[in-house]
C-alpha cells in the first residue's frame, strides 16, 4: 500500500482503518461522503440487485448472490446498519486529531453536494 501513495498524485477510496495510518499522513485532502443511511441502503440495494441479476464478476470469479447479500452475517446491509452511527461519530474525532491537521476535509452530505463539488473540480486550476 505505501508504494501506491509514494507518487506526487494519487487517489485512494474506501474507509479502511488498516490503511489509514499509511494514507492519511501522505494525503492533502480527505473527502468524506457523509450520506444519509437511507441513501446508502438504497444505493447498496440497487447495486446488489443489478449485480445479482447480471452475475457481474466482482473479482477472481466472485459474484454476488441473494443468499449472501441479504441473509448472511457477511451481508453488506448488516455491515452498513451496524457501522453507520459509529462512523458518523468517529470521523469528526479522527479528522480533528493534531496529526491530521494538514488535511483539507471536504464533508459532502448528499449526492447532489458531491456532484456539485466534482463539477467544480473540473473548473479549478491544476496545481
Amino acid at each position: 500500500m505505501s508504494e501506491a501513495v509514494d507518487g506526487d498524485v494519487w487517489v485512494v477510496d474506501g474507509n479502511y482503518s488498516k490503511s489509514r495510518d499509511i494514507v492519511w499522513p501522505r494525503a492533502d485532502t480527505a473527502v468524506w461522503l457523509d450520506f444519509s443511511l437511507w441513501v446508502i441502503l438504497w444505493r447498496l440495494l440497487r447495486r446488489t440487485i443489478a449485480r445479482t441479476l447480471t452475475q457481474e464478476e466482482l473479482w477472481s470469479g466472485n459474484r454476488e448472490r441473494v443468499r449472501t447479500a441479504f441473509l448472511s452475517r457477511d451481508s453488506l446491509f448488516v455491515w452498513a446498519l451496524q457501522t453507520y452511527r459509529r462512523r458518523r461519530r468517529s470521523y469528526p474525532l479522527l479528522l480533528s486529531r493534531p496529526e491530521h491537521a494538514h488535511l483539507a476535509v471536504v464533508r459532502l452530505r448528499s449526492p447532489r453536494a458531491a456532484a456539485v463539488w466534482v463539477a467544480a473540480l473540473g473548473q479549478a486550476p491544476l496545481r
